[in-house]
This record gives structure tokens, sequence and C-alpha cells, in this order.
């Protein structure tokens, strides 16, 4: 023995003994029981060599298996690469080694299941000289588990020649996991052996079940508890709304950490009683990340937002859990720009977002419509691993769906590669909102041939694109499809859903005889708001009734309904019904809330409220905005005023104050006729006509060459200023995303506005002449520019 270790060193000294079989100190190795003294060789090993030169397997007794240090080096370091997710290496690396032992196969399909790669898993797995034991098909049974996929794990299940408790215990857990609880208990009966991981998981998952009794029987046959048997009772009794009796079990603990507090505290939490969860929150002996998180979130589920922030602010260490609750209970409480402000600063505290962050930022910036906000959290999701994420992807798209970007939520569609059915509601919701009915539907006909099945989400985001595009018909076979298939639940919003439809289409009574049918009662807010809704669109005093006083019952302190039903009775000229509405909101203290818009210009947003005259541009707002009305009115335009106690036309206006000042902030450069621009008005001038006149061919004196549109037919007899206002917000209606406005020519001889423009053929100066040509890389970026705006036009 001695000499083959002597022949070990000298020919293969960079191969170590398995870590097994010795324990190294500084300068030699501690033999272990059933060794003798053996000295070393001092150089150790580098980690994971790819050198297995050297001589068989070193005998360690008279017994005929051997442990060769070659394999065992390869095991460990095919174990090594696959921690650290190089799957690749350790492929080439287990491929390499030229005798493998279970433990090598074992090694290989665990690192496969571990990376998720699961078909890989299986392939190794099945071929014919793989070598298995119990621990490789518990493996690669624990990924279908993690996976969810049941049915091939069942399958492999089935299959084992042998099954250890740890076996019996995964595929109990995936059931419960995957809410199979009745098959999850049916296999802990026909356990041959139990250990306390097998009670444990089935009386978790009967109490998370809403099944306690059955659990509670369970947890007291235990025959030996242990700290996650109590916690897991104290948890379903407050999931279940028991929490007296969970504080009883929490009571007779022999022994509790800090999970075991940190489930009673949420427990109380979770059952709306806050200062019983705070009193034994303070009473912790000791606390950690997941206690404070659990008393902020408790907090902001019942809508105490100003207590969960002083215990965030008293935080020593916050983690990305707790900065996310935090903004997800501002964007709830509809603090948008706190929770954006909150998200930057979690970014400065080096703290990196998860799912829920983006989801919920994203969510905030839909709700502002802050559209340079959007693109920056959108570029930081580009650089994470979130970008593939579905549910981030939808957020995305829905963001810029708020923000009038639909044609980009459709591009951020396309490009994602991963789609689920996530995805294509999210996309077909953004139709919805924007009224393209037939998008949606044609969007949705193509997500049923690419294999993926609609779930109730993708049917609510449907019917709700049928119903903002006119498209009856259509919203109605849409039902009726939802009605017959038995793999969808039908919801409330369904039923709102076909109920606006039928309301948008004046067919109030069939959507009341839907809804008597169906005998839904008062705590059905979504579906009479509907029906109300279509009663004041229509002036259906009867059924707007009904569907008020509905509301009413279900939400006393909703000054919306008592808004939408005094509308109605206004518009049927039954003042003193409608004023008798009024002074009930009035004396149960009800107000509405006043209109509300709002514009991004210059990386700020400006908001603006009905009347609101605290804009420092609050002047040039109002004279644009009555110029405008007047023209509205001498083109046609009647205001709907019969809905309103006081007859007052410039109510019906005021909602465009933004709209308003986003025109007059666009950039304009203004030049005086006179001096300053020339152009003619010879036939072989003219570039073209538009809508309000000529345009022809112009210049600066500087030599910029602009288009000139002469514009005829127009009358302006008003202040210089609102000449130009008037003239400005004509200029909405051109191409403003082709060229740009560069101002404007008055005098008593012509009206003109002065546009951008570039002479067709002056890239030819550059691609065919001898002296003026740039360079290839500049020319490429000329070909990509002409051909993004090609793609722009098409768009």
């Amino acid at each position: 023995m001695f000499l083959a270790v002597v022949y070990l060193r000298i020919r293969s000294p960079l191969v170590a003994l398995p870590s097994f079989l010795f324990s190294f100190g500084a300068r030699k190795l501690v033999p272990v029981s059933g060794f003798r003294h053996i000295s070393s060789h001092p150089q150790r090993a580098p980690p994971c060599s790819r050198s297995f030169n050297g001589p068989p397997a070193i005998s360690t007794s008279g017994r005929d298996h051997s442990v060769d240090p070659r394999v065992a080096r390869a095991n460990y370091c095919i174990t090594q690469l696959s921690r650290q997710g190089k799957m690749a290496d350790a492929r080439q690396l287990f491929d390499e080694t030229p005798q493998k032992d279970v433990i090598s196969w074992t090694a290989m399909i665990s690192g496969y299941v571990r990376c998720g790669m699961l078909r890989e898993a299986r392939a190794l797995f099945e071929r014919s000289e793989s070598e298995k034991n119990v621990v490789t098909w518990t493996a690669l049974l624990s990924g279908y588990i993690r996976s969810r996929h049941i049915r091939e794990a069942e399958e492999l299940f089935g299959r084992m020649p042998e099954k250890n408790v740890v076996s019996w215990n995964t595929m109990i857990s995936g059931y419960a996991e995957n809410g199979l609880v009745d098959e999850a208990y049916e296999l802990f009966r026909r356990m041959p052996e139990r250990n306390i991981v097998s009670w444990n998981t089935i009386v978790t998952a009967l109490a998370q079940s809403g099944r306690v009794d059955e659990a509670y029987w369970l947890y007291e046959r235990i025959p030996q508890r242990d700290v996650i048997s109590w916690t897991s009772m104290v948890t379903g009794l407050s999931q279940n709304g028991r929490v007296d009796e969970a504080r009883a079990v929490f009571d007779r603990m022999p022994e509790r950490n800090v999970v075991s507090w940190n489930a009673m505290v949420s427990g109380y939490a979770q059952n709306s009683r806050l200062e019983e969860a705070l009193n034994l929150f303070v009473k912790m002996p000791e606390r950690d990340i997941i206690s404070w998180n659990m008393m902020i979130t408790g907090f902001i589920q019942n809508r105490d937002l100003k207590r969960a922030r002083e215990l965030f602010d008293n935080m020593n260490e916050k983690n990305v859990i707790t900065w996310t609750t935090m903004i997800t209970g501002y964007v709830e409480d509809e603090q948008n720009e706190v929770a954006l402000k909150m998200f930057l600063e979690m970014l400065m505290d080096g703290v990196k977002p998860n799912q829920g962050t983006f989801v919920t930022v994203l969510a905030a910036v839909s709700n502002l419509a802050a559209f340079l906000e959007g693109q920056q959290i959108h570029q930081i999701v580009s650089k994470t691993i979130f970008q593939f994420d579905p549910f981030v992807s939808s957020a995305i798209m829905n963001m810029y769906s708020k923000c009038g970007e639909i044609g980009t939520a459709r591009k951020v569609f396309d490009l994602s590669d991963r789609k689920d059915v996530v995805s294509w509601n999210g996309m077909i919701a953004a139709y919805a909102h924007h009224g393209n009915g037939q998008e949606a539907i044609s969007l949705f006909r193509e997500m049923h041939q690419n294999g993926f099945k609609p779930n109730d989400v993708t049917y609510v985001g449907l019917l709700s694109a049928c119903s903002h595009s006119g498209l009856f018909d259509e919203g109605l076979n849409i039902f009726k499809s939802i009605m017959k298939d038995p793999s969808v639940e039908v919801r409330e919003d369904h039923y709102a859903c076909l109920v606006d439809l039928c309301g948008r289409a004046g067919r109030l009574q069939e959507a009341a005889s839907f809804i008597k049918g169906l005998k839904i009662g008062p705590s059905a807010t979504c579906v009479w708001g509907a029906l109300l809704g279509g009663s004041n669109i229509h002036g259906d005093m009867q059924i707007g009734n009904l569907a008020a006083k509905k509301l009413m019952e279900a939400e006393p302190n909703n000054a919306g309904s008592y808004m939408l039903l005094s509308n109605i009775y206004a518009s049927a000229g039954r003042w003193k019904e409608a004023a008798k509405i009024r002074l009930k909101m009035k004396g149960k203290g009800l107000k509405k809330q006043p209109g509300c818009s709002w514009i991004e210009v210059g990386n700020r947003v400006h908001v603006f409220v009905v009347r609101d005259k605290s804009h420092i541009d609050a002047e040039r707002i109002y004279t644009l905005l009555n110029d405008l009305h007047d023209k509205m009115k001498r083109a046609g335009y009647v205001p709907a005023t019969n809905h309103s106690l006081i007859d007052d036309e410039s109510m019906a206006i005021l909602h465009s104050l933004a709209l308003v000042f986003g025109c007059l902030t666009k950039k304009r450069r203004r030049y005086q006729n006179k001096i300053n621009l020339s152009f003619g008005t010879e036939e072989t001038e003219i570039l073209g006509s538009g809508g309000f006149g000529v345009v022809y061919k112009g210049q600066f004196p500087d030599g910029q060459k602009v288009a000139v549109k002469v514009l005829h037919g127009l009358t302006l007899d008003k202040r210089a200023e609102e000449q130009f206002m008037a003239v400005d917000s004509i200029s909405r209606a051109c191409h403003t995303n082709l060229v740009r406005l560069c101002g404007f020519c008055f005098d008593n001889r012509v009206k003109a506005l002065v546009y951008e423009f570039m002479e067709n053929g002056s890239l030819d100066l550059y691609f065919l002449h001898q002296n003026n040509r740039i360079d290839w890389g500049r020319l490429r970026e000329i070909a990509i520019g002409i051909a993004k705006g090609i793609r722009h036009l098409h768009e």
C-alpha cells in the first residue's frame, strides 16, 4: 500500500485523494479510521483539474470494492460546476470521465434539474447505460415537482423500483403545491413509513386549503411534534380566520423560534387586529427582517400608510420586499408620485428590484401616464433577467398603452420570445383600453392558432374591447362561447362587461332582464355600476334608479353613484329630484372628486383641475381654449349641458386644460415676413397642397430651405398672440412627426405657416458627388435613419 501511494506521488502529483477519505491539515494528511499513517505530498491539487492520468484505484482493504480517486474527483467537480450553473463544462467533464459510477450519473442529472433543464436531465436518465439509485430517481422527481409537471412526476413516481421516505414526501409535497390536496392525503395514508416531514407537509396542505378541522385532527396525532408542526397549525388557523384558536396553540408551544412569532403576528395583521399584532411584535425576543415586513404589510392592507411608513423609517436594514411592499402601498393609495420617488430612493440605496417591484412601479407610471419615466424604467428592466418575465412584459405593455403608445406596446409584445397567457392577455387589454376591438379580436384568434388557451382574464379584456368599439354582435357571440366553455370560470367582471356592452348599444332592457335572471345581489357593484353608466348615457330613469339603489345599498359612501343618478334625473328635466340627490350627498358629507388632467412637458408633469387658474400660463391657456371652443361651435358642436343643475356650457370644455397647454408649449420659431422670409408663388415653386392651402418652396436669409403653406379662406382679426395660437392649433393637424413647425408670418397680404423642408435628392450630394463624400460609418447611420423613417410612415 505504501508503494502505491509513493507511485501516485511520483506519477501524478496533481491528483488529490478523495475528500471523504482524508481531512487536510497544514502540511500532512490526517488518517481516518481504517487507514494506517500515510505520509502525503504537501502540494494541493488545483480544483476541478481535468487531468486524471494516474494509477488504478487504491485498494483500501482486502475487500473487492475500491475507490478510484479520479472518479471521486470528477464527481466533486461535476457537482461544483453544476451548482455554479456551468452545465456545459459539467457535461464535458462528465463525458470525459472514462469510468462513471452512480454518483457521477446522479450528480449530472441533479445539476440539470437544479438549472431547470428537465429535458436534458430526462434524456440522460433514460440512457441504457445510466446507473440509478433512489437518490437519482428522487432528484428527477423533484425537478418535475418544482416545474409543476405533476403528471410527469406521477408517472415517474409509479415507475420507481425503490422508494424511501424522501421520495414519498416529495410526491406528497408536489400534490399539495399544485392544489391536489385529496391526492396528497391519499398518498400520505398509503405511506409505509412516515417521518415528521410527512406529517407537517400534509397538515400544512390541509390547513392552507381551508380544511382546518382535518388538519387539526392530524396535528393532534403527530407522534412527536417539532416547532414546524406547531407553527404550521398557528398559520393554518390564522389564515382561516380562527385567530383566537391560533393564539391558544401559540401559547401552548414548548419552544418558539422567530418563524413562530412571525406566524402569530401575521395572523393578527391578516385579520385586521393590528393593535394585538403590534403588541406581540414589540414583545418578540428576536426580530428578523421578515417580522418588520409582515408588520408593514399588515398596516398597508388595513390602509394605515402613516404607521407603515413610521415602521419603514425605523428599520435598520431593508430588503427588496420591504421597499416593494411600501411602494405597493402608495400605488394602492393612488400616491403614484410618492411611489416613484421611493423607487428612486431604493435604487440609490443599492437594492436591486425584483419582479414585484417592476410590476408595481410600472403600474404607478401607467396611472400617471408618465411616458418619460416609463421609458427609463423599461431601460432598467432591459438590463435584468426580468426583461423575459411575462408579468413584467405585460406591465410594460400596459404602461405604453396608458401613455398612448399602443404601437410601442405591440412592439414589446412582438419582440417577446417567451409569450404566455399573461402576455396575450396584456396586449388584448391594451387594445381594449384604446378601443381597438377588431385588433383585439384578431389577436385573440392568433392566440388560439398559437396553441394558447384563453382564461377568464382573456375574456374580460376581449369583452371590454368589443364594448368600447361598439362591436355588439361580436361581443355577444364571445359571451355565449364563454358560457359554453366549462374550463372558464364566469365571474362578475364578465357579466359587467356584457351589461356595459348592452348599455352602450342602447339595449338597457335586455341588460336589466339579464341581471334579473341571474339574481345578482347588491354586492356585485361592477355589474350595477355598468348598468347605471348605461342608464346615464341613454337617460333611462327607471333602470338607472334601480341600479343606483343597489349601488347605494352596497356602497353608501360612494359619491359617484349619487352623481350619476342626479345626472339621469337632470337629463329628463326632473330638476327637483336631481336637487334632492345632491342635498342627500351634502348631508352625508360626500363630494365628487374634481376632474383632473395632466401632461408631461420638459421633464415635468403639469396637473390641471377643472376651473384651475393657478398655472403660470393660465391666461394663455384659457384664451386658446375659448378660441377653440368658438371654432367648435361654429362647426356645429353643441355641448351636453342637460346633466347639470346649472346650465353652464363652459364646464364642458374645462377638462381640456392639459391638452391646450400641450399645444402652447410645443417648440416654435417666429419670423417677420417682410425681412426674414422669401418664397415664390409660381407654379414651378409649388410643392403640393394641404387642407388649408398651397405649399411653396421658400428660404430664410441664412439659406435654410423651408416649406411655406399659404393659408386661404382664414380670417384672423384678433391680437397677434391670439392669431398665432389659432394658427398653432390648426398646425396640430399636420404631420408633426415628419416635419417641425418653424413659425408663421402674417401681414395684410399673406397668412402662412412655415415648416422644415428637406429637399429631394439632398443625399445625392454625399452618395454620388466625388468631392463631398462622407465615411461609411456615417452613411450607415443615415441609412438606418431612413429605414426607421419609412417604418414610422407605414405604422
